[in-house]
């Protein structure tokens, strides 16, 4: 078995590395490579995987990983800040893709049952390809990134209700003993959790923290412990493992759990998409053609437009908006989930699990295109964007009105933290623009010059005062928004100095 599996991942993988290069060479997003090497491996094709059930393992610890780590870097000082306007796009972008994806099935002559189940899948997007992107992006800590994961964890709670309920009904249950099991259960679980995690935890942290190799090992058994927890009682592996990245995302410890279990997670989480790839089946679908245009259309147009909206009405800038409404363009893994659970239970045809697993390529692949170049993709539909604006904007808008400052610095938290302490003592021709609530609310309390806003916002770019600055840094390290953030800054002041960070060599 051991030489079966080991010999397995090595032609995946030599597969994956002349893929990936062509997208590299191609400037495609990864993932795409990632999943296209799982349909090349799929018995569809050459037929490489003989041990699915390993390799869904695998993908599983990837998924359970992605999502601890997630929690981790969820404060619930965040959660509470974006919880309000998660919890209402998250319903609500569900809600109104149902109603009219029912509709539109309806219409193109499929079943009620059928078109519900439809309706219901093309409702959820995916919560662990947006992860991966916006972490690719380094966007999880930006408004539109926190936003984003707040309605989407909203949304997958919502998914897995949905699948508990018709595994349930499925095997004979009655619904209302299967909601009051769950839910007491469930409301036991959280409460017992956050108690050990907040007295407990901390307690037995501190000593595990001074040996780095044992404070990995226990982040993992952590993690593993509560997710198996939680799937003991009937609630997802996912769910646990996110709630267990919670309870450590106070602890002093969280950003070294962080970077040790980065490399192991993407490990996994490329078996993941090499799983999901491998998953996608095609059968005589010609005759459905039709029906996954207009379903792809309705996920790639329609639920972006439908979340622009509530956060509009919500006050949020265009922009935010835009930005956040693009992370829901494809479906959730929950969505073949449940429709492989409908087949099974005999609600629809096997056909329907085809249909949805183009629209998933489709759509999965439109999706990471519109999250990788968004930031390019923004100025030219910005003219057109203002209609899901308010004029009377939330706190997202800016703090202090700007005015004329000697030095404008982008980003003040780490390195522009340090830069901070040069200029303790001439705040006032200082002017800070940061995305990051908390540190905007340390910066206040230190009486800095502030706006809040991010570098890539070019209609606030275009509202600072650049031109009359004699230094302009930035210590964001993303390459596009430095580039557009010079470009503007030269059109008006090309005698300032501008200093800019980056990560790695080619950038610089």
């Amino acid at each position: 078995m051991e030489v079966g599996i080991f010999t397995e991942l090595s032609f995946i993988i030599l597969i994956a590395i002349v893929i990936i290069s062509i997208c590299r060479l191609l400037r495609q997003p990864l993932i795409i490579g990632y999943i296209i090497t799982g349909i090349v491996a799929s018995p569809a094709a050459l037929n490489l995987i003989k041990s699915s059930e390993l390799i869904a393992i695998f993908s599983e610890i990837g998924v359970a990983l992605l999502l601890f780590l997630v929690g981790i870097s969820l404060n619930p000082r965040v959660i509470k800040e974006v919880g309000k306007v998660s919890l209402i796009t998250g319903i609500g972008q569900v809600l109104f893709t149902f109603i009219i994806g029912y509709a539109i099935g309806r219409l193109l002559g499929f079943t009620s049952i059928t078109a519900i189940y439809i309706a219901i899948a093309i409702a959820f997007s995916s919560t662990i390809i947006i992860m991966k992107l916006l972490s690719d992006k380094q966007a999880t800590d930006k408004l539109y990134g926190r936003i984003s994961i707040g309605f989407l964890l909203v949304q997958d709670i919502i998914a897995i209700i949905i699948l508990m309920i018709i595994s349930s009904l499925s095997n004979g249950n009655n619904i209302t003993s299967f909601a009051v099991t769950t839910f007491t259960s469930g409301a036991i679980l959280l409460l017992g959790l956050f108690i050990f995690g907040y007295f407990a935890l901390p307690r037995i942290l501190k000593p595990v923290a001074k040996s780095q190799e044992f404070l990995l090992l226990f982040s993992l058994g952590w993690c593993f412990a509560i997710a198996t927890l939680f799937n003991i009682f009937n609630f997802s592996i996912e769910i646990g493992a996110l709630l267990a990245g919670i309870t450590l995302s106070l602890s002093p410890y969280r950003f070294e759990i962080s970077s040790k279990l980065k490399p192991i997670r993407d490990f996994f989480i490329f078996i993941f998409f090499i799983w999901l790839g491998s998953q996608m089946t095609f059968g005589s679908i010609s005759q459905y053609t039709i029906a996954i245009v207009v379903f792809s259309m309705l996920i790639l147009i329609g639920n972006p437009l439908i979340v622009m909206t509530l956060m509009g009405i919500l006050g949020y800038k265009k922009q935010t908006s835009f930005l956040a409404g693009l992370t829901v363009a494809q479906i959730s893994e929950f969505s073949l989930i449940l429709i492989a659970l409908g087949v099974k239970v005999g609600h629809i045809s096997q056909d329907i699990l085809s249909v949805i697993t183009v629209i998933g390529i489709i759509t999965i692949a439109g999706s990471t295109y519109f999250i990788m170049y968004s930031n390019k993709f923004y100025p030219y539909l910005s003219p057109y964007l203002s209609i899901f604006e308010r004029k009377n904007l939330k706190r997202e808008d800016h703090i202090t009105k700007s005015k004329k400052y000697d030095v404008i610095l982008f980003g003040a938290n780490r390195t522009g933290y340090d830069i901070l302490e040069a200029f303790k003592g001439k705040k006032q021709s200082l002017l800070i623009v940061d995305h990051n609530p908390e540190t905007i609310e340390k910066i206040q309390r230190e009486r800095f010059n502030f706006i809040y806003g991010d570098i890539s916002d070019i209609d606030l770019l275009d509202e600072i005062n650049l031109c009359d600055a004699k230094m302009l840094i930035s210590t964001v390290p993303d390459l596009e928004a430095n580039l557009l953030f010079m470009k503007r800054v030269k059109l008006c002041n090309s005698n300032a100095t501008i200093l800019v960070v980056s990560t790695n060599l080619e950038d610089a």
